[in-house]
């Protein structure tokens, strides 16, 4: 005998409620299963507590400048055991809140899922039956199989460990890496990233990374990249890491060795060739409308997903979007051309659209506008100490293809030109906006 509905959700995060808020509102009976905390990675060990953190790291480096408005202050010290408990007191009431949301929606089951049939899955020995099946699991840190490995911490510890250690090193120069970096560098670590690729942040603009690396290097940061690890090993009560790097052997004595390489689609555990859904262990093969290609009772959304970057509000859009089509049919296509997005250094590396070596390989001709704003009176006003502008336009149609900023309040301007995007404003009537004055807004028609 098994439990029967007509969606079950794998996975209680953003995707796996965006999928609940269309489905129930239709009417639909939907099962949850959970194994771990109701919220998933993002308000529990990802952008949520991780942005306390780095509003820490804001607040040193204005006591840092705070000189050059006239303001004496001493050294500046962060009790991170302190910030950790403000950390916990900010989000340890989200994941009850979102099982309560689950269980108005539907039916909670706790536990791991396993798929026995294309139709059929069981949680704990309950067997639950159902003509649609949603893969919202998440993602975990990309394991690494180096000499040592278990040495490594992730970010999750990062976010829980109470005492700040004297040193840290970075394996993989990602997003992880470098937003916890800034942090732990203002808080008075000393940090090192060792990057496999030859750019830091390889998928972002590349010289968007380059203005951020300069700012990183200039607050204590060590930057190294094309570096082969070859492993971890402890002497002494230290981790000791060995690396390549411009065809010489080097090591490093460090406090902490972070897991810095990104995160991996959570699916390996489904047991999905059960199923009949096709896979190669990470990636789960999907049409144009999120549905697994050999199973369609199959869908998936949110980090689970490969080809999508791994943001909270797309995990929601993938939510709703198979919701959707799970109600009225498979008709409607994620459209990921325009999301905007933000690194969380401090200051942050914001963007939206194309690349210029994107553009340059999609045969665009674009109008490449950088501008170096930090001696304009925008960036005066505040001390900032690096901001950074790159913004491409078509030429003919002066359609905006990419935006990139680094500074100047960009995690929020970036939404601007997002908008523009989407809504086909062009550069010149974007540029012709009459804004508030003196704003970081106010620049955007000297930036287009």
């Amino acid at each position: 005998m098994s439990d029967r509905y007509d969606i079950v959700i794998i996975g209680g995060g953003n995707a796996g409620f965006g999928v609940s808020q269309i489905a129930h509102a239709a009417g639909k009976s939907i099962a949850f299963i959970e194994s771990d905390q109701f919220g998933g990675t993002c308000p529990n060990r990802g952008c949520t507590p991780k942005k306390v953190l780095v509003a820490a790291a804001h607040a040193m480096h204005e006591i840092e400048i705070a000189h050059h408005h006239g303001i004496e202050v001493g050294p500046a010290k962060l009790d991170w055991s302190a910030l950790i408990d403000r950390k916990s007191d900010m989000i340890d009431f989200i994941p009850a809140a979102m099982e309560d949301t689950a269980k108005g929606r539907g039916t909670v089951y706790k536990g791991k899922a396993k798929f026995l049939g294309p139709n059929l899955v069981e949680v704990d020995g309950t067997k639950i039956e159902a003509d649609n099946f949603v893969i919202a699991t998440g993602s975990i840190t990309r394991p690494l199989s180096m000499p040592g490995a278990e040495h490594l911490i992730t970010s999750d510890d990062v976010l829980s460990e109470r005492e700040l250690p004297d040193e840290v090193v970075f394996i993989g120069g990602g997003v992880i890496a470098m937003e916890f970096s800034h942090v732990y560098a203002r808080a008075g670590a000393k940090v090192t990233i060792l990057e496999m690729m030859p750019q830091l942040l390889p998928r972002l603009d590349s010289d968007a990374v380059a203005a951020i690396s300069r700012e990183s290097e200039r607050i204590g940061i060590t930057l190294k990249t094309g570096v082969e690890v070859q492993g971890i090993e402890k002497i002494n009560g230290k981790l000791r890491v060995r690396y390549l790097h411009e065809g010489k052997e080097h090591s490093i004595d460090s406090s902490r060795v972070v897991n810095g390489t990104g995160r991996i689609a959570n699916v390996g555990e489904l047991n999905l060739d059960a199923a009949n859904v096709k896979h190669d262990g990470i990636r789960i093969e999907v049409d144009e409308y999120l549905r697994s290609v050999s199973n369609p009772a199959v869908w998936v959304a949110g980090d689970a997903l490969v080809h999508s970057a791994q943001l909270s509000p797309l995990a929601t859009y993938e939510g709703r979007l198979v919701g959707k089509n799970i109600v009225n049919g498979a008709q409607q296509s994620p459209d990921y051309s325009i999301v905007p997005s933000a690194v969380y250094t401090v200051p942050a590396l914001s963007s939206v659209g194309m690349t210029e070596a994107e553009a340059s390989k999609a045969g665009l001709d674009v109008e490449v506008k950088t501008s170096d704003m930090s001696q304009w009176f925008s960036a005066r006003f505040y001390a900032e100490t690096v901001a950074w502008a790159k913004v491409l336009v078509e030429k003919g149609t002066r359609r905006i293809v990419g935006a990139h900023l680094v500074g100047h309040h960009g995690e929020e301007l970036i939404h601007l030109f997002a908008l523009a995007m989407r809504h086909d404003i062009s550069a010149d009537d974007l540029g012709g906006e009459i804004f508030a004055f003196p704003t970081f807004t106010a620049d955007i028609p000297s930036l287009v």
